[in-house]
């Protein structure tokens, strides 16, 4: 009995203690189960019937799968994120208890049971969310690949089960975290948790140089590539450049160019900028990793919504681009000879079937190295080619393909048309490597599920990030309040008024707090380029359309974005005028 009344002790200790601090918990619980939501609706998509009896269901599966993935591992990144800050804000509660005679064993139990209760709503909270949205998800995803709704609904176990572990296992590794730094604690050093950090910090100027370089490579990479390859190549290299630049940037430039405006007498001694400036020295100092990490999210939700609006919007323009009849034939490593033989020949099989076609259209292409998903003969820019050889960059030599083209009535090939194309491809009778048909409309139906499933991720990813965003900029605002209560009351004990502090502190709140969207802005621009090659790669060429999805996602963002400034600046002010 007294092994349960002690352990009886701490779960209800456990308890109070989140109920108490339900500002801090909440979010942290409802982005874990919103993640958990997320991860399981991926499961249930997967295994669903319909969406695995859709043409082009390969290319979704895929986008499904790689999506739970990336879902896992940023929900892992984020809630180790979160569990650090709860555990910074509640160093003086558990230094506290171990001063007060509680163990570090005990202390241990009763963070135990705190985890246990937190992964229990979370995980059961998300399972229940995700079970409940999951038919509206496929719904959804229904709609963006134009195919019919399956009828039916379902739990998926794999799913359930797939998620309680991913998630129990973040819980257990967050909760061995805490018992290592707890362990290695001494109880002064948890008292005064709080207030490291009050020392001015220091001018880092090889990490400011060495951010302004990287940041500057990275973008010189992004405006400078050329071709869809390259773009292909060096995208992550100009990713990590940016990355480490901006972290560098955040964490010591920031210092840098407030300590050279300090140093501007005439600009620092004025009541506005000197309490700015100098508050702003010791925001960045304690905010400057969460900055970089709001404004690398930002950049993401950004990119990552921008790109699949766009090839989501873009996709009959794709299709007119690589398939523009109806029917096409091609005759790969061919000559012209063949093509005109088979432009006879695919005319002659019509006329005996009796099938009307129409738009007949032929070219002899050669794959240069630049050569992806073969757009160097497609739409208006249809017309045969010199015959002969052309040499690639490596000095290889490679004869041309043969392409034959057509519409028909209604979209779709006769399947008494169909046999006889396929026929004349294996009669023997044409010089060729290897040839085969397509129709649009079955490719159609593949290009909706590649790109319809990158639409689809690309919403959740950036639902996802900016939930993120929301989490990493409320737990901020709430510790800025903290730390700025008694900022707040000292500067009206020297003289300022009420007005005054309150701007004062606005203007570094509101600089601190909309320095990453801009960041992020300016991220996006440089990108905008690069980003462009890559979208060659899926055949749209559409800049303007790009162009246009990048500025309605960056309104629509920065839109989001200040609704969640407005919200938890109310936080904010609430605990620094309590």
């Amino acid at each position: 009995m007294s092994w349960v009344r002690k352990h009886g002790f701490y779960a209800r200790l456990a308890a109070q203690n989140m109920k108490k601090n339900g500002k801090y918990y909440l979010p942290y619980l409802l982005t874990c189960s919103g993640a958990a939501a997320m991860f399981y609706t991926m499961f249930f998509l997967s295994e669903n019937q319909g969406i695995n009896a859709l043409q082009g269901s390969g290319y979704v599966l895929t986008m499904l799968w790689l999506g739970s993935g990336i879902i896992g591992i940023f929900s892992a990144i984020v809630l180790f994120y979160t569990n650090s800050f709860l555990m910074k804000q509640r160093k003086k509660e558990l230094g506290l208890y171990n001063i007060l005679g509680m163990e570090k064993c005990h202390i241990a139990r009763f963070l135990f049971w705190e985890t246990a209760y937190t992964a229990f709503v979370g995980i059961l909270g998300g399972l229940a969310l995700g079970i409940l949205l999951s038919k509206l998800m496929l719904l959804i995803l229904c709609a963006i690949l134009r195919a019919g709704v399956p009828f039916g609904f379902f739990v998926s176990g794999q799913g359930v089960w797939w998620t309680a572990v991913v998630f129990c296992a973040i819980f257990l590794l967050s909760l061995l975290t805490n018992l290592g730094r707890i362990g290695k604690s001494q109880p002064i050093e948890l008292l005064r948790g709080g207030n490291a950090g009050d020392r001015e910090p220091k001018t880092r100027w090889l990490a400011a140089v060495a951010g302004t370089v990287t940041l500057i490579a990275g973008y010189v990479i992004a405006l400078m590539v050329k071709t869809p390859l390259a773009a292909l190549g060096l995208f992550f290299v100009a990713v990590l450049l940016v990355i480490i630049g901006t972290y560098c940037l955040f964490m010591a430039g920031s210092i840098a160019v407030l300590k050279l405006l300090r140093r501007n007498k005439a600009y620092y001694y004025q009541t506005k900028h000197f309490t700015a400036v100098s508050g702003m020295l010791h925001r960045m100092k304690r905010n400057a990793a969460g900055l970089a990490s709001v404004c690398i999210l930002s950049t993401m939700v950004l990119v990552t919504v921008s790109t699949t609006v766009c090839l989501y919007l873009g996709m009959e323009e794709v299709l007119d681009m690589l398939y523009p009849r109806d029917v096409h034939l091609l005759m790969v490593e061919s000559d012209q000879e063949s093509m005109y033989a088979m432009v006879t020949a695919v005319e002659e099989e019509a006329d005996r079937l009796g099938i009307e076609i129409s738009e007949l259209a032929w070219a002899c292409y050669y794959p240069g190295e630049n050569d992806l998903g073969n757009t160097q003969f497609i739409g208006d820019k249809l017309k045969a080619y010199q015959d002969g050889l052309v040499l690639s960059a490596e000095g290889q030599a490679y004869p041309p393909t043969a392409y034959v083209g057509f519409n028909v009535a209604g979209g779709k090939a006769p399947a008494e048309l169909r046999e006889a194309l396929s026929g004349l491809l294996n009669s023997g009778a044409f010089r060729f490597q290897y040839g085969y048909v397509d129709e649009r409309d079955k490719m159609a139906g593949e290009t909706y599920a590649m790109l319809g499933g990158f639409f689809f991720i690309g919403l959740l990813l950036g639902f996802l990030f900016l939930m993120a965003t929301a989490l990493i900029i409320y737990y901020k605002q709430v510790s800025e309040g903290y730390e700025d209560a008694e900022g707040f009351r000292i500067m009206q004990q020297v003289g300022m008024n009420e007005q005054e502090v309150r701007g004062s502190i606005h203007s570094q709140v509101m600089m601190v707090f909309f320095l990453p969207l801009f960041a992020a802005g300016v991220h996006i621009a440089f990108a905008f380029n690069m980003i462009t090659r890559l979208l060659t790669i899926f055949s749209l060429n559409n800049v303007g359309l790009f162009a246009l999805c990048c500025l309605g996602t960056f309104l629509v963002f920065a839109a989001i974005y200040a609704a969640i400034y407005g919200w938890t600046a109310k936080a904010y002010y609430q605990i620094v005028k309590a």
